[in-house]
């Protein structure tokens, strides 16, 4: 049985994220970091914000985690995203999995992260200068 780890943090700590996914049976580890970009659609960005309704998010994240570790016979599998105000260059998600082979665990990366923006509860908002835009969930 693979190990899970999922969470709703207020940041993201990436110095952690690769002593979690190691493991002695995994021969790749893979991780994906999302972070906050300067420029949206041209516009300046000056911060994010996420809001979740948290035992709902959890609950997809951890679907999405079992479905991914079953299907690329994951060792460990890492979903964590961040709620609050997000600066540029600051990370708000991070997803990861460990398995015996690279291929699977780089497939993996990318489930986890598109499977969590189409499915988990989260919204962004984000602060440009002069206006504020709630992003829909499938941009």
């Amino acid at each position: 049985m693979s190990k899970k780890i999922v969470a709703i943090v207020d940041r993201i700590d990436t110095s952690q994220v690769f002593t979690e996914l190691s493991d002695a049976q995994s021969g790749g580890i893979c991780v994906f970091v999302g972070t906050v970009r300067e420029f949206t659609q041209g516009e300046e960005v000056v911060s994010l914000e996420f809001e979740t309704y948290q035992k709902m998010a959890l609950k997809e994240m951890d679907k999405i985690a079992l479905d991914a570790a079953k299907k690329w016979n994951l060792n460990i599998v890492i979903i964590r995203h961040a709620v609050g105000l997000k600066k540029v260059e600051e990370p708000v998600v991070v997803v990861g999995a460990s398995s015996a082979h690279r291929d699977a665990c780089f497939e993996a990366c990318r489930y986890l992260i598109d499977t969590l923006k189409e499915t988990v509860p989260i919204w962004k908002k984000e602060m440009f200068e002069n206006k504020t835009v709630w992003v829909s969930a499938h941009p």
